[in-house]
């Protein structure tokens, strides 16, 4: 389950439940690149998320991988353990910029462009 929230033009995908091969990988999927057409700035909130299988992490590949490509960066942000586990074990949080909280990373989110311009 994906909910969606704008806050500015950063996008927050509060995301329930699991990332694993099927359904659920395919609509994170879908949503981030449907997000990536309107905004360059995306914080996924994995709270709660309970489970990632190999499908998911490589859902989450792909995604980092659009979002460099169209110049947006995607930020993770509240991992549950069960997540951050899966996420260290594979190296696959090192590819992203990991906050405790959804708020940190949209604070991040909006002191960069200070800090590139300083």
């Amino acid at each position: 389950e994906l909910d969606v929230s704008t806050n500015d033009d950063i996008a927050v995908v509060r995301c329930r439940g699991r990332i694993v091969f099927g359904e659920e990988a395919d609509e994170l999927r879908l949503v981030v690149l449907g997000l990536l057409k309107e905004t360059k700035r995306i914080v996924l909130n994995l709270a709660w998320i309970g489970y990632i299988d190999s499908s998911g992490l490589g859902t989450l590949v792909a995604c980092y991988i659009s979002a460099r490509n169209r110049g947006a960066e995607i930020k993770l942000a509240a991992i549950s353990p069960r997540a951050r586990r899966v996420l260290t074990n594979t190296k696959v949080d090192r590819l992203f910029e990991v906050y405790d909280s959804t708020e940190q990373a949209i604070i991040s989110f909006r002191s960069y462009p200070e800090a590139a311009a300083g």
